[in-house]
């Protein structure tokens, strides 16, 4: 599976809605990168943000997720506490295709600081706004800025296609949009 370069994922958010909004350069000045680079897409993250909490006790469970476990933040960026764990949404909302999977890797900018930064594989055809991990791994509290860069996808093409997309299988996460928590499939 080669890794796509810039040039093909230009042609595929222009032509074909890969990555909407898209910008075709990176930019740098001022803030943590975002954009298009050389063989991948530094996607950025909203002003909203659930960050982990203990005021209710809740217990983490991905079958029966409790929403009491987050509070909900709206800012310009915001300060996960030492050791917790943030979710996020992509501002960007992403469409892949057929022959194609994504993987997303953290930004060294984050990195060196002790942030790490978690998603799942873009599968093909799955589309929506990314849901991402952030975790502080500092005993610090850890900055995160809205409408900035917070990870990079890469894409990587299968030279034949899937036999099942995730849209063939009717993901629980497609089209997905906002943050959206752990489901279980009933």
């Amino acid at each position: 599976m080669p890794i796509k370069s810039d040039r093909w994922i230009r042609r595929m958010a222009l032509e074909h809605g890969m990555i909407e909004p898209f910008v075709d350069h990176q930019v740098r000045r001022g803030v943590i990168s975002y954009g298009l680079t050389s063989y991948g897409y530094d996607m950025r993250v909203t002003d909203h943000f659930k960050v982990f909490t203990n005021v209710y006790n809740a217990l983490v469970d991905p079958k029966q997720f409790d929403p009491r476990s987050f509070v909900d933040i709206r800012a310009d960026y915001v300060d996960i506490p030492p050791n917790s764990f943030a979710l996020a949404q992509s501002l960007e909302y992403f469409r892949i295709p057929r022959t194609v999977s994504c993987i997303v890797i953290g930004k060294s900018s984050y990195a060196r600081c002790g942030i790490i930064i978690n998603v799942t594989p873009l599968e093909p055809e799955w589309e929506g706004h990314v849901t991402i991990e952030i975790s502080n791994t500092t005993p610090l509290p850890a900055r995160i800025y809205a409408h900035e860069g917070i990870g990079q996808v890469l894409f990587l093409e299968s030279d034949e296609p899937c036999e099942v997309s995730y849209a063939d299988k009717k993901g629980k996460y497609q089209g997905q949009t906002g943050i959206v928590l752990p489901r279980i499939d009933p």
